[in-house]
């Protein structure tokens, strides 16, 4: 049997485009004499399509494409997954009945076994965490057999094929199936059940995230191996979104033998065609290949190019405004956005005021020279000292009686702030046809270290779900194995991170910021991307029990190094923890769009809701008790 895995580019919200390339790949697999081709989850419409799912229309064309693709499977199997719908009946919010679904097809017809009242699969498991919310708009397999009073175990079964003279059996199912260890039943144990299966298909439509290549591998290899079945596991390539977080998706489709042994894995972010051989009834397989263990940053580098890339191409947008301060966050945007984009695309700009010092000033022409980019000064003092005259002596009347605003060095702090990029970079790049954007990495977006409308802002933020060490460990990547060279200068990897928006943080006096990177990244992400949410009360705990520096992977005596008492210890934490639960809430939410890297970005990775901070009954008694012994 020759299968050939089409790891497409699916274009969400772009059917016609999607079944054009998907009828393509059907023609090209027949000319290389597959027997089956297999396309992944939702091909037809995209899987992040927000509330365009509710649309009669959409579906409709989703479903008539389909039926063209139907047509397209003579002398082939076409597996495939789009949208299924029963106009006849509603889901649960009384709108339209809609399934994720599995279609096979072969010689113009559909082929089913005859376990629903539909001639498709259903996906079973429907995933609400994180990103997912299929259950806002399908109605799942397990729904269906509550509906009709049937045992789930009913509805999954194997779908047998004829394929050169011999009967295989096919286990389908859809993504979220197989990953099914947190659920009530695993559909793939079920359709298994009478040990009858010859060959497991997976169909996927399944966002990148860091680590997520090591884990996809053991699970679905356990899988295999745990049923003595082979099983092919596709997924898509591309970008898609929820408005608020942009998610890469880098295929790595991939075949296994009935041991679990690795026969295939596709190239992450390449959309192609990919085709292997096998006995399937005498267990005959191509020689197991070994997994491939790429640098961490390597994969990072990869997916945020990636997201630059489609993203920018998804809006319209060619001509990139950087503003450039001397400092790593800027430096890395610049580069990142030159390798996706090319320098003659890139623009950078320095808005120096007179609490730049010459040593940043001089590091962002460096880099300017170094990537070969368009560069401008735009010096501020002069606007900004106008902004604050103009504010301090304009007269706030009322009932007769004058009186003036004293600005304080913080709101004029955030005067600079707002005059580069709302004033500044803005006018540049709607002078040139382009966008700006926002630098932020994940440790400042966390704890809203930035000003809003200020150098929160811009179209996207690239680099916004990578903590501050990841950001240095990008920059030097990038030096060492993309250009081999020192592009990102090394004084501004070596400077103190500072904002140099006051003498409070003049960096010529090793004055900075006020996170401590080397504890606080730790820290927030602790709070941030554990599985099973960490508040104050599990952080004070382990601090008093001497863990946390092991609990949240910081180097061993960080906390002796700042903290010299508990009091030290709880003011910083609980001075972070009103920052990530208060204001810094109101900034993401403004926030533009952030590119998903970890297994829990900001935006619809982690819903967030403006509450007032909040401390559990058990945090404040653990805090009575460690300052009490002080």
């Amino acid at each position: 049997m020759k299968i050939a895995i089409s790891q497409i580019e699916i274009i969400p919200s772009m059917p016609c485009d999607n079944t054009v390339r998907i009828i393509s790949a059907i023609s090209s697999a027949k000319k290389n004499n597959a027997d089956i081709i297999v396309f992944p989850e939702l091909c037809v419409s995209g899987y992040m399509l927000g509330d365009m799912w509710e649309s009669k229309g959409f579906i409709n064309e989703c479903e008539e494409l389909g039926e063209e693709i139907i047509k397209s499977s003579n002398g082939i199997y076409v597996i495939f997954g789009n949208v299924a719908s029963d106009k006849s009946k509603k889901n649960f919010d009384g709108r339209l009945r809609k399934y994720n679904a599995l279609f096979a097809a072969k010689d113009g017809k559909l082929i089913h076994n005859n376990t629903t009242p539909y001639p498709f699969i259903i996906k079973s498991l429907l995933p609400n965490y994180k990103e997912f919310e299929d259950p806002r708009h399908f109605f799942s397999l397990k729904d269906l057999a509550f509906e009709n009073n049937a045992d789930i175990k009913e509805y999954l079964k194997p779908l047998e094929i004829e394929c050169n003279g011999e009967k295989i059996k096919l286990g389908l199912t859809i993504c979220e199936d197989a990953w099914s260890s947190n659920y009530s039943f695993s559909p793939m144990d079920i359709i298994n059940i009478n040990k009858d299966v010859d060959l497991f298909i997976n169909i996927s439509s399944s966002p990148y995230t860091l680590v997520k290549d090591t884990k996809r591998h053991k699970m679905y290899g356990e899988i295999a191996s745990k049923h003595n079945i082979p099983l092919v596991y596709v997924n898509n390539v591309g970008i898609q979104n929820n408005g608020k977080t942009v998610y890469t998706f880098d295929g790595g489709s991939s075949v296994y033998d009935n041991n679990g042994n690795l026969l295939l894995t596709a190239n992450r972010y390449e959309d192609n065609v990919y085709y292997i051989e096998m006995d399937i009834k005498n267990k005959s397989y191509p020689k197991p290949i070994e997994i491939q263990e790429d640098d961490e940053y390597k994969f990072i580098y990869d997916t945020v190019i990636y997201g630059i890339k489609k993203f920018t191409k998804s809006i319209g947008v060619k001509k990139i405004v950087i503003g450039v301060s001397g400092g790593i966050d800027s430096a890395l945007s610049s580069a990142m956005y030159v390798s996706a984009l090319g320098k003659d695309n890139v623009y950078l700009v320095n808005m120096p005021s007179k609490f730049n010092s010459s040593t940043t000033k001089d590091l962002a022409k460096t880099l300017a020279d170094n990537l070969g980019c368009s560069y401008m000064v735009v010096p501020i003092q002069e606007s900004v000292d106008y902004t604050v005259k103009q504010l301090e002596s304009s007269p706030i009347i009322k009932d007769g009686n004058e009186n003036y605003l004293k600005l304080s060095s913080f709101v004029i702090e955030n005067i600079q702030a707002r005059d580069r990029s709302s004033r500044i970079l803005s006018a540049i790049a709607a002078s040139i046809g382009g966008v700006f954007t926002c630098n932020a990495n994940k440790t400042e977006t966390m704890v809203g270290y930035s000003t809003m409308y200020g150098d929160s802002a811009g179209f996207f933020a690239c680099l916004a779900d990578l903590w501050k060490y990841q950001i240095y460990g990008l920059a030097k990547y990038v030096n060492e194995k993309v250009f081999g060279e020192e592009i990102i200068p090394e004084g501004t990897i070596n400077i103190v991170p500072s904002a140099e928006l006051s003498t409070a943080q003049a960096v010529d006096e090793g004055k900075g910021d006020p996170i401590k990177y080397d504890y606080h990244d730790y820290l927030f992400k602790f709070l941030m991307e554990s599985w099973n949410r960490i508040i104050l009360e599990d952080v004070l705990e382990l601090y008093i029990n001497d863990k946390l520096e092991e609990a949240i992977g910081c180097q061993k005596g960080i906390l002796n190094k700042y903290f010299t008492t508990a009091h030290d210890f709880v003011d910083d934490l609980e001075k972070w923890w009103k920052q990530f639960m208060g204001m810094g809430i109101t900034k993401r939410i403004q926030a533009p769009p952030i590119l998903a890297v970890s297994r829990r970005s900001f935006g619809y990775g982690n819903r967030e809701a403006q509450n007032r901070v909040y401390y559990t009954a058990r945090y404040l008694y653990l805090k009575n008790k460690v300052l009490s012994l002080d």
